[in-house]
């Protein structure tokens, strides 16, 4: 073909591929560029070699009226939000092609376009990948990839479960198995199903778990990733003051959730990245207490973990605080010294230490620390000394779920790795349970705090409960409403 032809084509096709998507709101993200989604893919190509292929699903569709949101590991490879779509990667070729449904005319009527088949060029364009099809040939570009002349190359698919949304993978995992037990139920992971219907379709076939190259990949986040995840910490932050100035004695728990959702909306985020802990006096005591029921009392404190779902990112952080705002002297010893503790964690966190020496560091320096400091009670003593022995103050990494893939424990820190400091300490005598959760960073010089912006410091805090918050100025109101 004469070149000035092809060009003229090549120019009509990018005429016409830039006006759809100027007139049609097809919903695909904007955060990342095709390039690096095609890194990540080529990230897998390296790890899978040249005799392999790997096969990634997508979330399914939601019943009901449920907003759909796509697998995270399905949207760190292609940002495509459609659902029932898969993408193989072909390591013999270096190819991507992901299979979409075919279009829906009802659904797009009822609920805005949802990228499909018939959107090849243009899903080509935006996610960067080599083709797209239609659901219908994926069986046959299997068959495609190497079966009819043996040996058959590896299948690479992921064992561990997906996450959709404010979910993670220790719970899924912990749900599964409680499914399991129930003799009533006892339904497969869908990811065990699709491995199940790959060795009954095309059993030449090893498959072998995805998740280790995708869980060392996401450990490591990329400059636009930490830009989201420093979004999602200043959501988080900005909801927790907003839930620390409308706190007085007789707010129930889940108006503090409210007053922090209002910030995540307002700011973009779709909802939340896990479920809020909110627990006044002895509730806190429990690690996950998600009722949000109760009322606040005068004298207490009141825990906040919460961080929304911003861009398929979260954040994770957690401050405590007193419900009348005014910490006692017996709050003040206890508070002050998780303060101290969070702060000599972070002083050791640097590339190339691990986690048992920031610990350990970080327990030395803390020894020194209550060299003189005398406690109200013996119980509180016990508490603070049991603490510097504890080594989950370092805790999980963070990113496209709370508590994220990859290992930071045990292992040399990187810069790009994203985790909580979480000191804590239980008074169990007391059902008494304080500790504030801080997000680090780890950089070419040493570490950041993202969240270093909530208020923290005891003088800090108490300034902050003293404004008025969204409670006070729209306070609930009595219900049923009179006529």
């Amino acid at each position: 073909m004469p070149m000035f032809k092809k060009t003229s084509l090549t120019l009509i096709l990018f005429v016409v591929v830039s006006a759809a998507i100027a007139q049609d709101n097809h919903h695909y993200q904007i955060d990342f560029s095709k390039e690096e989604f095609a890194l990540r893919r080529s990230k897998i190509f390296d790890a899978i070699g040249n005799n392999a292929i790997a096969l990634i699903q997508g979330a399914s569709g939601l019943p009901g009226f449920s907003v759909f949101r796509q697998s995270n590991t399905f949207y760190y490879l292609t940002g495509l939000e459609s659902p029932h779509a898969y993408v193989l990667l072909n390591g013999k070729n270096r190819q991507a092609t992901v299979y979409l449904p075919h279009r829906d005319a009802g659904t797009e009527n009822n609920q805005g376009k949802v990228l499909s088949a018939e959107d090849h060029e243009l899903v080509k364009q935006l996610a960067g990948v080599d083709h797209v099809k239609g659901i219908e040939f994926l069986s046959a570009d299997l068959i495609g990839t190497g079966l009819i002349r043996p040996p058959a190359p590896a299948l690479f698919t992921e064992f561990s479960p997906a996450e959709n949304g404010n979910d993670s993978r220790d719970e899924l995992l912990y749900a599964q198995a409680r499914t399991s037990a129930d003799p009533w139920d006892g339904q497969p992971a869908r990811e065990a199903l699709l491995i199940q219907k790959l060795r009954e379709r095309v059993p030449q076939f090893e498959i072998r778990d995805l998740s280790p190259i995708l869980d060392a990949m996401r450990l490591i986040k990329s400059p636009k990733e930490i830009e989201l995840i420093r979004k999602a910490t200043q959501i988080a932050g900005l909801g927790i003051m907003e839930s620390m100035r409308s706190t007085y004695p007789g707010v129930y728990e889940y108006q503090l959730d409210a007053a922090a959702k209002y910030h995540f909306h307002l700011h973009g985020a779709r909802g939340d990245g896990y479920s809020s802990i909110i627990g006044g006096g002895t509730n806190a005591y429990m690690g996950h207490y998600f009722h949000k029921s109760d009322l606040l009392k005068d004298g207490d404190l009141v825990l906040m973990d919460y961080a929304p779902d911003y861009h398929y990112y979260t954040s994770d952080v957690t401050r405590i605080w007193p419900v009348n705002g005014k910490f006692t002297s017996e709050q003040k010893e206890l508070y002050n010294l998780i303060v101290a503790y969070r702060d000599a964690l972070f002083k050791y966190i640097k590339p190339g230490v691990t986690s048992g020496e920031v610990l350990d560091n970080a327990a030395s320096e803390m020894k020194q620390y209550l060299v003189g400091k005398k406690f109200v009670k013996p119980a509180h003593l016990k508490a603070v000394e049991e603490g510097l022995k504890f080594r989950g103050h370092f805790q999980h990494p963070v990113g496209m779920a709370v508590h994220d893939v990859g290992r930071v424990g045990g292992v040399p820190l990187q810069p790009g790795m994203i985790f909580t400091i979480d000191p804590m300490i239980w008074i169990h005598e007391e059902r008494l349970y304080i500790r504030i959760e801080d997000m680090a960073l780890v950089t070419e010089g040493g570490v950041e705090n993202l969240s270093a912006f909530v208020p923290s410091r005891l003088e800090e805090v108490e300034a902050t409960i003293k404004e008025k918050g969204l409670i006070e100025f729209r306070p609930a109101t009595s219900l049923p409403l009179k006529k």
